[in-house]
């Protein structure tokens, strides 16, 4: 075993760059497809279910991307071919969608927009594990929230900057206003620049190499339990189907159906991969969910949390500010049409501040350690979404944005470095990919379980989702302090 050798600071830039372009697509997608399928005649009520393609394309695609990922080797590298292959579909999609005819076009379109966003971001965050010795991880996963940070920034205020620059902001009903359309098109040229900056200015560590450098020796995935499996997934399923089963007696919220399908879905994963061989794919991911590092499993409470009361942001924003600060739920008129680019600009906001806070994270692990820099960070973030409920002037929210955006860079890095530690470099991308479904379960369970919540506990109104969000980051904080503080050498990455 050899130690990484350092790379440079723009070594480092290099190879995070793509995710600049990434995150204009995301950030785009975040703060404009409610607008979009409010414009195309969406229900407060059905809002999300149609987001439900975010979560539930990141939960399939993301660890199928890391598996493979692990196995290949072409001429373009490891990670590189799953970036490039992500931004062609991203833009594609990026393209389109403004100009979707109908709303279940639109809907088809955030699939294809979100998996193709999955298929380039899943292999980012390994691709650093596989790059950076374990001083210099945390220093790349800051260096990533500051490129999300700024691409966010631009993105996100674009519609708003659009409508300065005199470019039309409202349109016939059913129509996307062309702020959003020219935003969107310039979003795509964006994200396959950068990404494309990323694929041809970095390189990789060829398989035998990474495996000399490699700090975290693994036994291999063991086999699954075949008859436990098969009866756990039996219990799984049946829980599922008894959930659907009341969601339609009782005629509950048809979002519910979302968690019964989940529920459902581990326990046909289960059985499936129970009677399969152990070097199968399906195996090979529910084996290493089963057989998890134990502060992964920690980690996963921190991150439900904490994404849970994400989403709840990304979906609610738009009809909280246009409501209650703007006064107005009519998407034709120029009031929700105002408050909607004003919700780009409170997006760009906390991602500013994301940016900043990506560079202040660094000193705060070298005197805090970095489960109490996370608590600080994620308690600033809540206190920011449970401040909307008290502030009234638009412009006086921008404040509110300061704590979202210390949240949001530390989600994005933290648990990362806290994580990459225990995970090995042959299994970084599939392990990845498993973390990553406690980002995405979250977002199913926000998306089952939010429009029911406001519709029959808040009087339907979208900024009670802000308060809940608000709630669940301080409850992410606490969660953290379970978490064991890595070893000396991994804290020492802040100091890069």
């Amino acid at each position: 075993m050899s130690t990484k050798p350092q790379l440079s600071f723009w070594q480092i830039w290099n190879m995070c760059f793509g995710f600049l372009g990434i995150q204009f697509g995301f950030a785009l997608q975040n703060a404009n497809v409610s607008r979009i399928f409010q414009t195309l005649g969406a229900s407060m009520d059905d809002i999300p279910v149609l987001w439900i393609a975010a979560p539930l394309t990141g939960l399939i695609v993301q660890p199928i991307v890391g598996y493979l990922s692990d196995r290949t080797w072409t001429r373009l590298g490891r990670r590189r071919p799953y970036f490039l292959i992500g931004a062609v579909l991203a833009t594609l999609a990026l393209f389109f969608m403004p100009n979707s005819p109908t709303l279940w076009i639109a809907a088809g379109l955030l699939w294809v927009l979100d998996a193709s966003i999955n298929i380039s971001m899943e292999p980012f965050r390994a691709f650093v594990g596989d790059q950076l010795p374990t001083s210099q991880r945390a220093s790349g996963y800051a260096m990533q929230s500051f490129f999300i940070g700024v691409g966010s920034v631009i993105a996100s205020l674009l519609p708003w900057a659009l409508a300065k620059a005199g470019v039309g902001n409202t349109a016939g009903p059913g129509e996307v206003p062309d702020t959003v359309r020219y935003a969107f098109y310039f979003g795509g040229a964006v994200l396959l620049l950068a990404v494309g900056w990323t694929v041809l200015r970095t390189r990789e560590y060829p398989p035998e190499e990474l495996r000399a450098h490699d700090t975290v020796v693994r036994a291999p995935t063991a086999a699954l339990d075949g008859a436990r499996a098969r009866l756990a997934g039996a219990a799984w399923l049946v829980a599922g189907l008894v959930g659907a089963l009341a969601v339609w007696r009782f005629a509950l919220d048809k979002q519910l159906y979302i968690l019964a399908g989940l529920l459902a879905g581990y326990g046909l994963a289960l059985i499936a991969a129970s009677g399969m061989r152990r070097d199968r794919a399906l195996a090979q991911i529910v084996g290493d969910l089963h057989d998890m590092p134990g502060e992964m499993r920690k980690l996963a409470v921190v991150q439900f949390f904490s994404w849970f009361a994400l989403f709840a942001m990304w979906i609610y924003t738009t009809g909280a500010v246009t409501q209650v600060h703007f006064g107005s739920t009519d998407t034709s008129s120029p009031a929700y049409n105002e408050g909607a680019n004003w919700v780009g600009v409170l997006f760009a906001a906390y991602n500013g501040f994301a940016a900043l806070a990506a560079i202040a994270i660094p000193w705060m692990v070298r005197h805090l350690g970095l489960r109490v820099s996370h608590l600080i960070n994620v308690t600033l973030g809540g206190l920011g979404l449970l401040s909307f409920l008290v502030i009234r002037d638009p412009q006086w929210l921008l404040l509110s944005m300061v704590g979202v955006g210390f949240a949001w860079a530390s989600i994005l890095s933290l648990p990362y470095a806290l994580l990459s530690d225990s995970v090995p470099a042959a299994k970084m991308g599939v392990f990845m990919g498993i973390f990553n479904f406690f980002i995405v379960i979250p977002q199913l369970v926000a998306a089952s379980l939010l429009g029911f919540l406001l519709k029959h506990f808040f009087g339907g109104e979208p900024i009670q989702a802000l308060t809940i969000g608000g709630i669940s980051l301080i409850v992410a904080g606490l969660c953290v302090l379970r978490v064991q503080e890595p070893r000396a050498a991994s804290v020492a990455a802040a100091r890069h």
